[in-house]
Order: structure tokens, then C-alpha cells, then sequence
């Protein structure tokens, strides 16, 4: 019973750790439905652009710290580094994983929006990560004094 419950939930794990991205490497990439954006995805149907800033990672990472928890649902599930993971609840209690991923030398903040069940997201993950660069724009304005 023990082994049969192991092989349950081993497939599980390993696709909810490989949807989540792995230690520093880049984002995941979007799978072919239609209800993911990432700002590394070479289709402009699933490309947004990625947030900009003026900055440390250090700055970045804090900013986004603020941000996420201020969205209803939202939780942050990670946070080091260059990187932080979050969870976005619906009302309905579906869930999107967003991961962002800050790259000092550049200037930006990668992100990656996805639902995990489901095909469609009616463009809730665009939505979502357009209302997110606002926000972030704002909380580093402040936060300069500006």
C-alpha cells in the first residue's frame, strides 16, 4: 500500500518542482495552452515584457516582497536571491504560480505567469503581471522618493 502511494504522488512532485523552476537556472518555459505569459517566451502571444528597474537585486527582491501580498490571494512561496515565487489564488480556488527572476546587470525582472490546471486563463496571467509592473513601479518611486 506504502509503494503504491509513493507512486501516486512521485509524478506530482516532480512536475509541480519542474513547473516551479529549478535554483538559478531560467524560467520554465510556457507549455503550448494558452494560459501562461513569460517575458522569455519567443511567441508574442505569450510574451510580456519583462519589469524594468533602477537598482539592486536586493531593492528588487524587497519591492516584489511588498507587491505580491498587497493582491488578494496572493503568497509568497519563495524568496532568495535573484528570485521569488508566488502563489495567486482565484475565488474559485484555481491557482497560478508566478516566478520572478531579477537580472541586476540588465535592469529587468523576468517574469513567468501560469495557471497550473486548466487551458484558458481569459488573460488573467497578462492581466496579473501588467498590474504587478505597476505596482512594483510604484512601491520603487516611493521608495526613492519620487
Amino acid at each position: 500500500m506504502r509503494t503504491l502511494l509513493i507512486f501516486l504522488l512521485l509524478p506530482g512532485m516532480f512536475l509541480r518542482a519542474s513547473a516551479a523552476g529549478a535554483g538559478d537556472a531560467d524560467l520554465p518555459p510556457c507549455p503550448s495552452s494558452p494560459n501562461c505569459v513569460s517575458s522569455r517566451d519567443p511567441d508574442p502571444a505569450r510574451r510580456v515584457d519583462p519589469i524594468p528597474f533602477r537598482g539592486t537585486t536586493k531593492e528588487a527582491r524587497e519591492a516584489i516582497e511588498t507587491v505580491v501580498p498587497s493582491f488578494p490571494h496572493a503568497t509568497i512561496v519563495a524568496s532568495s536571491g535573484n528570485v521569488v515565487r508566488a502563489e495567486f489564488r482565484s475565488r474559485l480556488g484555481f491557482v497560478d504560480d508566478v516566478e520572478f527572476r531579477i537580472d541586476e546587470a540588465a535592469g529587468v525582472i523576468h517574469v513567468r505567469s501560469a495557471s497550473r490546471t486548466g487551458y484558458w486563463d481569459f488573460g488573467v496571467n497578462r492581466r496579473r503581471v501588467d498590474a504587478v509592473r505597476e505596482a512594483f513601479g510604484n512601491v520603487m518611486a516611493s521608495r526613492r522618493g519620487g
